[in-house]
């Protein structure tokens, strides 16, 4: 298992990370997400030991770094997936995900399971960038490394590839038993992939749970934020049950609040009805394909964004009744 107590780096005297607590089970895929600058790709590099650390310690199996006991990356047993895939360019697949290995046994078993059989004598310039992805994994897995580390090993590839890619690296790993810790900016990826979520901000870690708990019970606003499209109603928080003035829904507090509090809302936790007696006002609408998303102004003053079926319309201006329907516990945080 591997094992982070109270890491932290420094560029100079500017703290990148601070003060890192985490554990990684045998076969867990942890999902490190945050905004640009938070220190999540410098985490990555700490855990590699291709930069040193200020505080706090490392360890995995039989090895354990700390700022005054440094160990080299090729002593880790580390492997990286990296977003510009990293390959040898005059070197074939094959060679490629062989490199430096006496046994190449496990190289045909990924390559036969990644389903790049048919490329073993390819030249990269001459793959799609999902292949690429995919060499760069099957090269990773076929060296055995204890754990590995993928920074944003998507991004550099289309919407639609990254979707079926994504659950493609994650089989591999599970299938090769192997814990990673993957970086990505897409907060959808995240959730549909990890194991764990850990969020960052400026080098701390705002919370590490369940995708589902990170979701529905954010540690703080910024996590609700960060994770989806987050709105924030004024209501009272009385025995498990938040009063709005768009009616009653059942609330967790979180972090102890109670009395005057925020509620956390999610587009598809209301229902939208275009009326003129309604209770809000339309800011804007788009249209996203299969439904629309609207931001209104509700009657008390908070705007909130609502999600329906495209059927449904309403201009800029006209006025709409919002209603909360949703039946599951909503976050409630302490009036801000």
């Amino acid at each position: 298992m591997l094992k982070v107590r109270n890491l932290s780096v420094h560029y100079g005297s500017t703290r990148v990370v601070n003060n890192l607590n985490l554990a990684l089970g045998d076969d867990e895929v942890l999902m490190l997400v945050g905004p640009t600058g938070c220190g999540k790709t410098t985490i990555l590099q700490a855990l590699a030991g291709l930069i040193p650390i200020s505080e706090g310690e490392i360890q995995l199996g039989s090895w354990h770094a700390t700022p005054k006991k440094s160990v080299p990356p090729e002593k880790r047993n580390v492997g990286m997936v990296f977003q510009d895939f990293a390959l040898f360019p005059h070197l074939t697949v094959q060679q490629n995900v062989c490199f430096r290995l006496s046994d190449t046994a496990l190289a045909d078993h990924w390559l036969n399971l990644l389903g790049l059989d048919a490329f073993r004598h390819t030249k990269p310039a001459n793959l799609s960038g999902g292949q690429k992805q995919r060499v760069a994994l099957a090269r990773t897995l076929a060296h055995e490394p204890a754990f590995v580390l993928l920074d944003e090993p998507l991004s550099n590839l289309d919407a639609a590839l990254k979707d079926s890619l994504r659950w493609e690296i994650r089989e591999a790993l599970k299938k090769a038993g192997i814990p990673a810790i993957w970086v990505t900016h897409d907060q959808e990826e995240a959730l549909s992939i990890g194991d764990r979520v850990g969020i960052l901000k400026g080098g701390e870690l705002e919370q590490v749970d369940s995708p589902e708990r990170c979701f529905s019970e954010p540690a703080s606003r910024f996590v609700a934020r960060f994770l989806g499209e987050a709105s924030f109603l004024p209501g009272q928080l009385r025995q498990a049950s938040v009063e709005t003035e768009l009616g009653h829904a059942p609330g967790i507090p979180i972090n102890g609040a109670g009395g005057a509090v925020d509620l956390l809302v999610r587009p598809d936790d209301l229902s939208l009805v275009p009326s003129v007696q309604g209770n809000g006002v339309v800011d804007w609408v788009r249209y996203e394909g299969c439904s629309r998303l609207f931001a209104v102004t509700v009657d008390g003053g908070a705007q909130l964004r609502v999600r329906t079926s495209h059927e449904v319309q309403a201009e800029p201006g006209e006025r709409v009744q919002l209603a909360i329907v949703t039946t599951h516990p909503l976050a409630a945080f302490a009036r801000s």
